[in-house]
């Protein structure tokens, strides 16, 4: 099948492309080894040097590349933007500190002398969703490459305009042919480039059921593995929140994406002393976003990315309304062409509603309401995602001590949960295991090796 690049704005096919056969893949593999064993002898200040000239093109090209990923895939233009800078962002932070993550640690032991050394792993398979078609992927390839490694992109076949295009950045900007390679194959081949021996390690961002597959596959050949799964993110406000602050925080997390983000928040956890206050402020909020044209600043929220993701999106809001869930504003597609869905929220979701137990990936909230604030954590817990998670409270220490009883990969108090280079990024449970950004992130693919010298 071929690829095929849609405006989910318009339903208008861009482009069309064509997938590889195994013979064309197996040569884009040899290709990247090749590739991989040069470049793991050019000194760290060499592989800097390409990061520093892909930040400084990624800015220079800013608009060009932003409008590129609204077109594909449906994201408001303004944060497209954010999303290319956030890009450059991150090779400017690896290209500054790999060479200090990268050193060599020396350990006391019965040794005249020994270390730590981080050497490159080989060839990273990197399985890649459409959301945010260019930052997930650097957040995953610049730490690889920056270590030594090569990367083989599998992206989401929506979006394989993005994909190409990241590719030629790169090779435009100094790294070697081959050393970073979109991978235009269908599903069917996964499996076969992560059975290969060219290749030694696999990261992917996407689905729960994906998630299971590639790990599945990952331990039958025993290749290193990382996982950002799903999320469905708990919103805990408590008794004593700065509301406006949280509100506004609340609207803004939710919907950023067209609500399309793993980390969003998604399930708002009220207690009853300022649960009618919250919605009456967050229900507003909610209905002043204006829907629209994604290539227009004015816009806050844009199509979903396809039109089977709205319409599964819809079958999970109908069914916890039978459920007993609340229409609160929204719950419907809205009429316009495309794959839009008016920004909602639903109220009184219960444990007997899909809406509590499943991730909307969509611009919908769900608001559950707690007992107290025993109940809020217990409700925070009770989900086999742990992703992301956020507590607000103008009472700082005790949201800190409920912060380590929260089961996820990160908690920010008063604060709007999202990735940052200099911070650990991942999940537990179903979100996944594993670490990107960071440093913790770039060892995640090196080969952690111990010399010991008499």
């Amino acid at each position: 099948m071929p690829h095929l690049s849609r405006n989910p704005a318009t339903n208008q096919v861009l482009q069309t492309y064509a997938s590889w056969d195994a013979a064309r893949l197996q040569l884009a593999l040899q290709e990247t080894c090749a590739a991989q064993q040069t470049w793991a002898q050019k000194d760290l200040a060499a592989r800097a040097a390409v990061l520093n000239a892909v930040a400084q093109h990624l800015r220079a090209q800013r608009d060009r590349y932003a409008t590129l990923i609204t077109l594909e895939m449906g994201k408001p233009l303004r944060e497209a933007r954010g999303e290319v800078e956030k890009c450059a962002g991150v090779c400017d932070y690896y290209a500054q500190h790999g060479a200090e993550f990268l050193r060599s640690e020396g350990v006391a032991s019965d040794a005249g002398k020994s270390y730590v050394a981080h050497h490159p792993l080989g060839t990273v398979l990197a399985v890649m969703p459409w959301n945010f078609p260019f930052w997930q992927v650097f957040r995953a390839a610049v730490p690889a490459l920056m270590a030594g490694n090569a990367v083989l992109l599998k992206h989401a076949s929506g979006t394989p305009q993005c994909a190409l295009a990241i590719e030629a950045i790169f090779r435009e900007c100094g790294l070697p042919q081959g050393l970073f390679t979109t991978l235009m194959i269908e599903t069917d081949l996964v499996p076969y480039v992560i059975a290969s021996p060219l290749v030694h390690a696999v990261t992917l961002t996407g689905s729960e059921a994906t998630g299971r597959k590639v790990a599945a596959l990952a331990g039958q050949h025993l290749k290193k593995c990382v996982l950002e799964l799903g999320g469905s993110d708990p919103f805990i406000v408590l008794h004593d929140a700065d509301l406006e602050l949280a509100v506004t925080t609340a609207v803004a997390s939710r919907f950023l994406n067209n609500g399309q983000s793993c980390i969003a928040a998604k399930r708002f956890i009220l207690v009853p002393q300022i649960a009618e206050e919250f919605l009456q402020r967050f229900k507003a909020g909610v209905e002043a976003l204006k829907l629209g044209d994604p290539m227009d600043d004015a816009t806050q929220i844009g199509p979903m990315a396809r039109l089977d993701l709205r319409d599964d999106l819809h079958r999970q809001v109908t069914e916890s309304i039978a459920q007993g869930a609340v229409a609160l504003t929204g719950c419907e597609p809205d009429a316009r062409d495309g794959t839009f869905y008016r920004p909602s929220i639903l109220d009184r979701v219960t444990d007997k509603a899909c809406a509590y137990h499943e991730e909307l990936f969509g611009p919908v909230a769900i608001v559950i309401r707690a007992k107290d604030e025993a109940d809020a954590l217990r409700i925070a817990n009770d989900t086999r995602f742990g992703l992301g998670s956020s507590i607000w409270s103008r009472d700082t220490a005790r949201a800190e001590q409920l912060a380590t009883r929260i089961e996820a990969g990160c908690t920010f108090i008063n604060g709007m949960v999202k990735s940052d280079a200099r911070l650990p990024f991942g999940g537990v449970k179903a979100s996944g295991y594993g670490r990107e950004l960071s440093r913790q992130g770039m060892l995640e693919f090196v080969n952690t090796k111990t010399v010991w010298i008499r």
